[in-house]
């Protein structure tokens, strides 16, 4: 299928790395015109070259104030226009009973308000082409326990869909993707190669972790002229691993 996307412009947050890069690897093989953003430059860098691609490559801290602001004037400089937003940066970390306030405010500035603040920072543009995509890789609705990024997760879950609500007459949508169990540094990191194991054998229908490129999939076609009636939407991509049925 012709997804339609030779020649739009995006931007891929937290690109450096696993869901991100693969993301960002996607769009360009598409033909899609990328700027890209995250802390490390020279992993940007590399990006760049295994895109075959020039990339407008954005080096920034998230978590710093300006960041948004600074993130949208360099893409929309490099880019002309930014039609697509692929809001993907952000982390979790577990919290304790007693979790300082300073941990639960970079919990939400970073999985929530900064998602928010860039996008506002880019629609004004997308209303007056009357045309947009924002795609939010978000998290899973089913907290094992307290941990910010996963209040911040469902806030930008409702945040989305009203403001999918607010923007569709202008012809952009809105959507996120929870990510299941996706090959990833951070999964290395915190999953022993044993558990992974057992959890692919017993507890995804799909019997194995994904793969970047299975969000980098939807997120192409999100970001496609084909899913102009597809927004406000929550599609999990995780090999049937959730248990709810909404």
């Amino acid at each position: 299928m012709d997804l339609e996307l030779s020649g739009k412009t995006a931007l891929v947050t937290g690109a450096s790395a696993g869901i991100g890069r693969g993301i960002a690897l996607a769009l360009a093989a598409e033909g899609v015109r990328l700027a890209v953003t995250a802390r490390r430059r020279e992993r940007l860098q590399a990006l760049e070259q295994d895109a075959g691609a020039q990339l407008v490559i954005i080096e920034c801290d998230f978590m710093q104030a300006d960041a948004p602001q600074r993130i949208a004037a360099a893409a929309l400089q490099g880019l002309g226009t930014v039609d697509i937003l692929v809001n993907n940066a952000g982390g979790s970390r577990p919290f304790a009973l007693d979790s300082s306030e300073v941990q639960w405010e970079e919990a939400l500035t970073l999985n929530f308000t900064r998602q928010r603040q860039l996008a506002h920072a880019l629609l004004g543009q997308m209303v007056a082409r009357k045309w947009g995509r924002i795609i939010n890789i978000t998290g899973k609705s089913e907290p094992e326990g307290i941990n910010g990024a996963f209040a911040a997760k469902a806030a930008m879950h409702a945040w989305a869909k009203g403001l999918s609500r607010e923007v569709g007459k202008h012809g952009i949508t809105v959507n996120s993707i929870p990510p299941g169990r996706i090959h990833s540094e951070q999964i290395l990191r915190n999953y022993a190669p044993e558990y992974r194991q057992w959890q692919a054998e017993h507890e995804i229908p799909a019997g194995r972790y994904g793969e970047p490129e299975d969000i980098a999939h939807l997120v192409c076609f999100l970001a496609s002229p084909r899913a102009s009636y597809i927004t406000g939407a929550v599609i999990p991509v995780d090999g049937g691993l959730r248990r709810y049925q909404f």
